[in-house]
């Protein structure tokens, strides 16, 4: 599993945090999601998928085994994606 976030889709809800707080984290000064890990721990798989289940503006995905993409929640091939 790697890890993928869109610092610029954040709007700071903290959800990933709150989720996985050791895949993410937020800065200081605006809340944005920093992602500490881009690769976590197979344990830590499911907690990373509720993270991106869980963000509002739809700045995380992970890109599985077998090259599919899971983007809030659904999970597609990554050349149907554009």
């Amino acid at each position: 599993m790697k890890v993928i976030v869109d610092q610029n889709k954040c709007v700071a809800s903290g959800q990933c945090v709150l989720a996985t707080p050791g895949v993410f984290d937020q800065r200081e000064e605006d809340g944005i999601v920093v992602l500490l890990t881009e690769t976590p721990p197979e344990d830590l798989a499911d907690d990373v998928r509720q993270a991106v289940a869980l963000c509002p503006a739809q700045a995380i995905w992970v890109e599985e085994q077998g090259n599919k993409v899971e983007e809030q929640g659904t999970v597609e091939e990554q050349g149907d994606k554009q």
